[in-house]
């Protein structure tokens, strides 16, 4: 019983440090996201520099103000208000740029040439709790750059050292407990909202795999009824309509067994390792999906064009491709059809410096206010229309790949979603020879 017990306590104990490990540290925020959240704190500092300057030179004075450096964070502000043109590359080296120097550079050393006063104690406490709502790993490495940089700083200054003062030293404990608690909260949204997911994945699997008996009944039924109808069917005119309706049935059992496929697909996705582990061609790819959808005919499937300029190669798992094409091309089929007109045209460019694809519908688009929302989890559009699992999905398993996705539309016009991809493929993903 004792080492039943020691089993279950070091089996819990290396999950819990997994889990803690790996959400602390490969923590991803979505580069639309993050750009939109850098673009509107970069407005925030592009005004509180300069206003704070006025309150502390003039209405509420401190022992030290130092305006080159204000503008100098005004500058670096200024340019993060068009983060939302930067590449994902130029975000996260400017993200990081910006943080050091405009938090715990800053702050900590305005914080030691003010002599630790309580206005300045009670900023550099904020500047952190703003810093440790990014991503931690990206938070920590701020977090020292600019730190260290504001001790020699001070150092230069001559103030040196009042680093080693009880006022100065005794604010660590509260900055480092402030940071670990910060972490942890972070920590435990993260488990609830995998926990959620693998929730609703057990529950889409489930819900996938008792359909898929009674529909293959169904289907094994309809192949037996069409053997005999030449032997039931006395009256032939009564055929065509019989025939129809069979035909329409088998549709709709191959359109489920597709529907389950792509749930058992996107409930593995949840919950499995999406880094990518294969070098993949575009090109077969569509075809790989085309083949395997379920189209009602052959008028929808002649409204789906594929045009090549150039074929890509690019680093990922075929099963999760599969995941994003099969979402991407049932979404453009579903807004044609709801707009009762349009087209859908899948274009693989690989000849640009960044491959990408694109999927485009000229069907109902999408209005400009939920554009934003789509590819939030949970988020469906129209209301009751799927999990809102597909497209946020599919924005992870990109972002795993260091792809990006986004969608440029007009309502009641046209839905362009362009998936870029990162090139060179890593040698390690090349087909050995």
């Amino acid at each position: 019983m004792t080492q039943q017990w020691q089993g279950r306590w070091t089996h819990w104990r290396q999950r819990v440090r997994q889990t803690l490990v790996h959400t602390l540290l490969h923590e991803r925020v979505p580069h639309a996201n993050l750009a939109s959240r850098v673009a509107m704190l970069a407005a925030v500092g592009t005004v509180a520099m300069p206003l704070y300057y006025l309150l502390w030179q003039f209405f509420f004075p401190q022992a030290y103000e130092n305006l080159t450096l204000r503008l100098t964070g005004v500058g670096i502000c200024v340019a993060g208000l068009f983060a939302r043109r930067f590449s994902a590359r130029w975000l996260s080296r400017y993200l990081l740029f910006a943080l050091s120097y405009i938090l715990p550079f800053f702050f900590t050393f305005m914080f030691v040439m003010n002599h630790a006063s309580s206005i300045w104690s009670e900023s550099l406490l904020i500047g952190l709790v703003v810093l440790f709502h990014f991503e931690t790993k990206l938070a920590c490495r701020a977090y020292l750059i600019g730190t260290s940089a504001a001790c020699v700083a001070v150092i230069l200054q001559g103030e040196g050292g009042f680093l080693l003062r009880r006022e100065v030293l005794q604010q660590l404990p509260v900055h480092w407990f402030t940071i670990a608690a910060l972490s942890v909260v972070k920590v435990g949204g993260k488990v609830l909202e995998r926990e959620r997911l693998a929730g609703l994945a057990a529950g889409l699997g489930s819900v996938a795999h008792e359909l898929r008996t009674p529909l293959t009944s169904v289907e094994a039924n309809v192949r037996g009824m069409r053997r005999l109808m030449p032997q039931l069917a006395g009256d032939t005119g009564a055929m065509p309509p019989i025939e129809e309706a069979l035909s329409r049935i088998q549709f709709e059992v191959r359109h489920m067994q597709h529907m389950i496929d792509l749930f058992l697909l996107s409930a593995s996705a949840v919950n499995r390792n999406l880094e990518p582990r294969q070098a993949l061609s575009m090109l077969a790819m569509v075809h790989s999906v085309l083949k395997r959808y379920p189209f009602t005919g052959n008028k929808q499937r002649a409204s789906v064009t594929v045009d090549v300029r150039a074929d890509f190669q690019f680093a990922g798992q075929d099963e999760l491709c599969v995941v994003i094409l099969l979402n991407l091309l049932r979404n453009a089929l579903k807004a044609v059809q709801r707009a009762g007109k349009g087209r859908v045209r899948i274009i693989i460019d690989g000849a640009r410096p960044v491959p990408r694809l694109l999927f485009i519908d000229t069907g109902c688009g999408i209005a400009p206010n939920r554009l934003p929302l789509i590819f939030e989890r949970f988020y469906s559009y129209p209301v009751h229309n799927g999990s809102g699992i597909g497209l946020a999905l599919c924005r992870q398993i990109a972002h795993a790949w260091q792809a990006r996705i986004r969608c440029v539309s007009r309502e009641h016009a046209y839905a362009i979603f362009i998936l870029e991809f990162p090139q060179p493929v890593p040698a390690r993903f090349q087909p050995t020879s």
